[in-house]
């Protein structure tokens, strides 16, 4: 499994649009037209071997896991720690609120089986429906 499918964080990079494997250069020619240079200067090669997020400048939870020498914040024994916290803000939009749910699979199961479930986990979290005591529910006509 290639690691850089997956940030340290556990975002899911494999599900995310300036993800260069992903080719969506519309994703990236938007981020150029709000940060300036070429679009392709936004392919994300992923957070290991690309330097970081090519969205923002320096990472601090990408800083912390090389400090310590660990593959995944949940490889950590800090885990979770204040940077995995959820927030309310921007969770509509970003994938923040995920990483610890995610590292968590990584941790029980793996990362070969995150990767397997990953676009069903973005899924339910963008797209499900909350029912108390049972998490995110998909609608009918939505892929489980």
């Amino acid at each position: 499994m290639d690691l850089n499918h997956v940030a340290p964080c556990g975002i899911d990079c494999v599900n995310c649009e300036l993800f260069a494997a992903n080719g969506n250069r519309e994703a990236w020619a938007r981020v150029a037209s709000k940060r300036g240079g070429e679009p392709e200067a936004y392919a994300c090669k992923g957070c290991r071997d690309g330097g970081g997020c090519v969205f923002f400048d320096g990472c601090e939870t990408l800083a912390c896991v090389k400090e310590k020498g660990v593959d995944f914040c949940s490889d950590c024994s800090s885990f979770p720690c204040n940077r995995l916290m959820p927030l309310a803000e921007g969770a509509s939009f970003y994938p923040h609120n995920m990483k610890a749910y995610n590292l968590s699979v990584i941790r029980t199961r793996g990362p070969e089986a995150f990767l397997a479930e990953a676009k069903d986990i973005r899924l339910r979290y963008y797209k499900g429906a909350f029912k108390i005591g049972a998490g995110p529910q998909l609608g009918p006509g939505t892929h489980q």
